[in-house]
C-alpha cells in the first residue's frame, strides 16, 4: 500500500467536497468570506494589520476557469482574500541555539521548519507556516504558542474561526512549491502565494472535513508504523535464520554426510582444526576454521587520477556494493588495460568487502558477484574474499551476512578517522563449517525463507 498516494487521494476528496456530506443548514462560504472581509477592515483601522493592495470585493467572489467544480455552498477565492500572509523577520545564525535552554526558550522557524531556539518571539498563537526560500520552498509547518518566524517563513493568519486544521491541509494540498521561481536559489514571494486560488467550504463543513481527515490520517499513521514494525521484524527474522544456520539448527544433520574436515583436507592436506572459540559445541560433522583456511583475501588496484579514462578496466568502489550485490554505477571509474590483474578481476562467487571508509555503518559491507564480470577489478579500498573451492562460496556468502560477522568487523576495524579492515582481520575471522551436503541444504532453505520474506517486503513497498 502506497500510503503517500492514499493521503493525497483523501485530501483530493476533501478539497472537492466529496469527503463529508454537505448540510443545507450550514452558513454558506460566501457569508464567511464577507465576515472575514469585515474583520480585516476593522483590524486595519485599529492598526493591527497593514492594508493590503488587494481586498475581497463585497460581491461573492467568482473565478472563471476554476480547476474543478465544488458544491454550491462553497466559493473559489484566492489565499490572499481568506488569509493574511506575512513573512517573519531576519535573525542572525549566531542568535540561534540548537538546543532549548533558559535563555533560548522560543522555537525559531525558517524556510524548512524548525531552525533552533532563540531568546525572543515575534508571533504568538497557532499558525500554519509556509517556507518561502530554498529547494523545499512551499513546505508547510505548524507553530503553536510563542515562536520566532524568520524572513523565510510566512505566517498564515486566519479569521472568523476559520478552521486551522483545514487551513493546514488545504495548503498541503496546493503543493505551493510548483509556484517557486526557477533560479539557483528557488523562492516564493508572498505576492505569488496570495494569488493562488483555493476552494472554501462553509465553516461547519471545514470542521467536519478536518475531523474526518484526522481520523483517516491517524489510521494511515498506524498503517505506516505497522509497515515499519514489519520491516524491522523481517530484518530481525533474517538475522535469526542466519544465526540458526551457522549454529547447525536450521536443517537436520545427516550422519551419512561427509564430514567437513575431509573437504578441508582436500583443500589443504596439512589442515588442522582450530579451537572452537565461542562455539561451545559443534554439530556432528562440522569443523571450526578461519576464513583463511577456506578463502583467499585479495587486495585492490591503486591508480593515479591521471590514469582515469573513458574505457578500459572498470574499477569497483564502495558505491558499487548495494543491497548485498555488485552493481554498475553511472560514475564508475575506468583505467588503462595496462593495470589488468587477473587476481583481482571479479569472478562469480566472489564476496566484495568494503575495507576502508569513514563510516562505521559501511565498513565491512559486502556484495556478492553472481557472475564473472569481465574487465572489472576492485579498487584499493575493497577486498575480495574468494573461496578456495567454488562449491563453498554459497555458504561462505551467508557467513558474511551474519550479525556475528558484522559485530566482529565493527570491533576490529575501529580507527580515529578512517575505519580499516585489514587482510588479517578477514583471514582470522572464525567460522563453523558444516559438511558440504549440509551447506547445500542450508543455502536452499535460506533461499526459500528469504524469498518468502522478500515477497512480503515488496508488497509493503507497493
Amino acid at each position: 500500500m502506497d500510503t503517500k498516494k492514499l493521503r493525497q487521494k483523501i485530501l483530493d476528496f476533501a478539497i472537492r467536497g466529496k469527503l463529508v456530506p454537505q448540510d443545507p443548514n450550514d452558513e454558506p462560504a460566501s457569508v464567511l468570506l464577507e465576515r472575514i472581509k469585515e474583520e480585516k477592515e476593522r483590524l486595519i483601522k485599529e492598526g493591527k494589520i497593514k492594508k493590503s493592495k488587494r481586498m475581497a470585493s463585497s460581491d461573492t467572489p467568482h473565478y472563471e476557469n476554476v480547476p474543478f467544480e465544488v458544491p454550491d455552498n462553497w466559493v473559489w477565492i484566492t489565499l490572499g482574500d481568506i488569509f493574511t500572509l506575512q513573512a517573519g523577520k531576519n535573525i542572525t545564525a549566531k542568535d540561534i541555539s540548537e538546543k532549548q535552554d533558559k535563555t533560548h526558550c522560543f522555537p525559531c522557524y525558517g524556510g524548512n521548519g524548525l531552525r533552533g531556539y532563540v531568546s525572543s518571539y515575534n508571533r504568538e498563537g497557532r499558525f500554519p507556516l509556509i517556507g518561502r526560500q530554498g529547494a523545499l520552498c512551499g513546505n508547510i509547518n505548524e507553530a503553536n504558542g510563542r515562536f520566532y518566524a524568520t524572513e523565510h517563513a510566512v505566517a498564515v493568519d486566519t479569521y472568523c474561526d476559520t478552521n486551522i486544521d483545514w487551513a493546514i491541509n488545504i495548503l498541503l494540498y496546493l503543493n505551493l512549491n510548483q509556484y517557486a521561481t526557477s533560479t539557483a536559489q528557488p523562492g516564493l514571494s508572498v505576492a505569488t502565494i496570495n494569488e493562488v486560488m483555493v476552494p472554501v467550504p462553509p465553516l461547519k463543513e471545514q470542521q467536519r472535513i478536518s475531523q474526518k481527515l484526522n481520523d483517516w490520517f491517524c489510521l494511515i499513521d498506524q498503517i505506516e508504523q505497522g509497515k515499519e514494525d514489519l520491516q524491522t521484524t523481517i530484518k530481525q527474522t533474517k538475522s535469526r535464520i542466519l544465526d540458526l544456520a551457522i549454529h547447525g539448527k536450521l536443517v537436520p544433520q545427516d550422519p551419512n554426510d561427509e564430514p567437513a574436515i575431509e573437504l578441508l583436507k582436500r583443500i589443504n592436506p596439512d589442515f588442522t582444526p582450530c579451537d572452537n572459540g565461542h562455539y561451545a559445541q559443534l554439530p556432528q560433522g562440522w569443523c571450526s576454521v578461519t576464513v583463511n583456511d577456506v578463502c583467499s583475501i585479495i587486495g585492490g588496484v591503486s591508480y593515479n587520477k591521471a590514469d582515469i579514462q573513458d574505457t578500459g578496466i572498470r574499477v569497483l568502489r564502495g558505491g558499487n556494493i548495494q543491497n548485498g550485490k555488485v552493481i554498475d554505477c553511472f560514475d564508475d571509474v575506468f583505467i588503462s588495460l595496462s593495470y589488468q590483474n587477473n587476481d583481482n578481476q571479479v569472478q562469480h562467487g566472489d564476496i566484495i568487502v568494503v575495507a576502508s571508509t569513514g563510516s562505521q555503518t559501511l565498513i565491512g559491507k559486502t556484495g556478492f558477484a553472481d557472475r564473472d564480470i569481465p574487465k572489472t577489478q576492485i579498487g584499493a579500498f575493497l577486498r575480495i574474499v574468494r573461496s578456495k573451492q567454488k562449491t563453498l562460496s554459497p555458504y561462505i556468502r551467508l557467513i558474511f551476512q551474519t550479525d556475528a560477522y558484522k559485530d566482529y568487523i565493527r570491533n576490529v576495524a575501529k580507527g580515529s578517522n578512517i575505519n580499516n579492515v585489514k587482510n588479517a582481520h578477514l583471514q582470522n575471522f572464525q567460522i563453523c563449517l558444516p559438511p558440504l551436503e549440509e551447506q547445500q541444504r542450508i543455502v536452499q532453505k535460506i533461499e526459500e525463507l528469504f524469498s518468502f520474506l522478500d515477497d512480503i517486503q515488496t508488497a509493503l513497498e507497493v
